[in-house]
């Protein structure tokens, strides 16, 4: 009798601390000061990670596409599917940026809520793929030159820290993987040129090693 006391007044100990620990608070009355992003360039960069997100699917379609047993290209999946994945960790980047800078506290999960549908879905080849993901490259590539843009010319406020940042990793990230696809694309060009289209075939077998 007395360890079945025991458990309920435990229970009931579990139940009020429980409620003590509710994350119901009040808002705090916080500086502003720290934060200096201008609207301006906070929209721009939400609108680069709906770019981001809307390329990674673009990117997953390719690689489900080439996925396709009818198709069974596994280079050219893989190849796409890591790309995706690429994309993907941009728009985490953004969003983490953001974050620190004070931003973004009460819209998050509506950045990930839109529909970002793929262009296309389906490929005559890997060629024609490729060049797609490349054009893609080039889009998206642009779109963060408009951001570095807007964020450096806003006349109350140069965020030279942002600018910084794209140009010194997305930018660059962006400028080598367009001439990486622009090599297997006239590599891939070559080989279809001398083995037809048992070309595409043996450049897929490429990608995987």
């Amino acid at each position: 009798m007395k360890s079945m006391l025991a458990i309920a007044l435990f229970a009931c100990a579990i139940a009020a601390s429980s409620a003590a620990m509710q994350c119901n608070q009040t808002p705090l009355d916080m500086p502003m000061q720290w934060k200096d992003m201008q609207e301006s360039c906070v929209d721009k960069v939400k609108q680069q990670i709906g770019e981001e997100l809307k390329a990674s699917m673009q990117y997953l379609a390719m690689g489900a596409h080439f996925s396709d047993y009818q198709i069974n290209r596994p280079g050219f999946a893989k190849m796409f599917f890591e790309s995706a994945s690429e994309e993907r960790d941009h728009a985490i980047k953004l969003i983490s940026y953001l974050l620190m800078r004070g931003e973004l506290r009460q819209d998050v999960s509506n950045l990930i809520k839109k529909k970002y549908t793929p262009a296309a879905t389906t490929w005559a080849s890997g060629m024609e793929a490729l060049k797609d993901a490349l054009a893609l490259e080039a889009s998206v590539t642009k779109k963060i030159r408009d951001v570095v843009k807007v964020c450096e010319d806003d006349e109350r406020f140069n965020d030279y820290h942002l600018v910084d940042y794209l140009t010194g990793e997305f930018l660059e990230e962006q400028y080598k993987g367009q001439r990486e696809i622009a090599g297997r694309i006239s590599t891939l060009g070559k080989m279809m040129s001398k083995h037809s289209a048992l070309g595409e075939f043996l450049y897929d077998k490429k990608l995987l090693s």
